[in-house]
């Protein structure tokens, strides 16, 4: 099988594993007899875990192979889906959840590291693209088909149609790919020499910053897409769940035209022009009292996120060849922990002078962000052209 579509297998498979529990929270609350507030943790159970192992396994990746690594962590996300399908009790599912996201961490950034080592910089844009392509897909159906498998048929399936991908994805990895590294001694001590090389280049930190604070101002806002719908008189849950699934959509787009946009603009151009319509989008779907138009921004809008975010990938897969892992691992930290506290912060916002001002503010922030991000980027495309 191509190595793009193994690698996309594996993607999909962690993706589709975190986001199936979002849309079945009230079946799973009423099925193990717990309220909603307890059942509810089971996403967060899954994402903290998924967050912090990065940072483990970047170099642990660089040390014994990304290829081992990526085998290891689907075989045991397998394992921690099938529990979570067989569970009997809430205390069970939330240990399996913390379980499978510590395995399904050790994924998406070893996947970007082993495309860096093993696509030229010059393909390397359409090539991360293609995992982008697979990254959403599975958070689209994670979200859309575990719903209503978990109405039609119950939410045991759900993760069981989970552990299957993950278990596919395993297999294939070991049928259709092969280590090229060999195995090193793994330390701490060797673990924080990679840090330390991946941070000696000066380009680092303003990476990691200018990720960090994309994270923050983009996917921070999301939790605020529902009250929005409620001030504007659109709706509220059901809503939202079209506003976000428009934003994924526009990233699946995205992905099929990173060759041209490459060709036209160059990697900074679209790093600026993708930071400054997002911005610009936010800014107007605050004002919009339309839902069918809130959807449309949001759709455009997940192409620009992409243009930005996609650009910081390729540039985060280049600061450390000899540390590539790791150096994706603080990436992939950076981005999250960013999102984070950008939730954290639009909270107060909305709760101190409205959620109107929330994406008013974001999207100022956005625009401001283009000019450094873009200087970041070589000003040509990879092709020269």
């Amino acid at each position: 099988m191509p190595f793009l579509f193994i690698l996309g297998l594996a993607t999909f498979a962690s993706t589709f594993s975190m986001r199936a529990v979002d849309p079945m929270l009230n079946i799973l609350a009423a099925d193990l007899n717990v309220t909603l507030q307890e059942v509810a943790m089971l996403a967060s159970a899954f994402t903290l875990p998924y967050a912090t192992m990065q940072l483990v396994f970047g170099p642990i990746g660089d040390a014994v192979g990304k290829v081992r690594l990526v085998r290891f962590n689907l075989v045991l996300l397998t394992l921690g889906l099938a529990v979570s399908a067989l569970a009997v009790s809430h205390q069970m599912l939330l240990a399996a959840r913390v379980f499978s996201g510590a395995f399904a961490g050790g994924i998406i950034p070893v996947v970007l590291a082993m495309v860096g080592d093993r696509v030229s910089f010059e393909q390397r844009p359409l090539a991360l693209s293609r995992i982008l392509l697979a990254l959403v897909l599975g958070q689209l159906l994670g979200s859309a088909a575990s719903g209503f498998i978990a109405a039609f048929v119950g939410w045991r399936e759900v993760f069981a149609a989970a552990s299957v991908m993950a278990g596919a994805a395993a297999l294939a990895t070991f049928l259709g790919i092969t280590e090229q590294k060999a195995r090193e001694p793994l330390s701490f001590g060797a673990s924080l020499t990679r840090y330390g090389a991946v941070l000696r280049n000066p380009l680092s930190i303003k990476v990691y910053a200018v990720v960090a604070i994309e994270g923050a101002f983009s996917f921070g806002v999301f939790p605020m897409v529902a009250p929005l719908m409620v001030a504007h008189g659109l709706g509220d849950a059901v809503e939202a769940g079209l506003v976000l699934a428009a934003f994924a959509i526009g990233g699946a787009f995205y992905s099929l035209a990173v060759p041209v946009l490459v060709r036209i603009l160059g990697l900074s151009g679209m790093m600026g022009a993708g930071a400054v319509s997002l911005g610009l989008l936010f800014m107007i779907s605050a004002l919009v009292p339309h839902l069918a138009m809130v959807v449309g921004l949001f759709a455009l809008g997940g192409f620009c996120f992409y243009m930005l975010h996609n650009v910081l990938q390729i540039l985060a897969t280049e600061l450390a060849p000899e540390a590539r892992g790791s150096a994706v691992a603080l990436f992939a930290s950076a981005f999250f922990i960013g999102q984070a506290f950008g939730a954290l912060l639009t909270a107060q916002v909305a709760v101190l002078v409205g959620v109107e001002p929330v994406f008013l503010l974001s999207g100022a922030v956005l625009i401001a962000l283009a000019y450094p991000a873009s200087r970041l980027a070589p000003r040509a495309s990879p092709t020269g052209r």
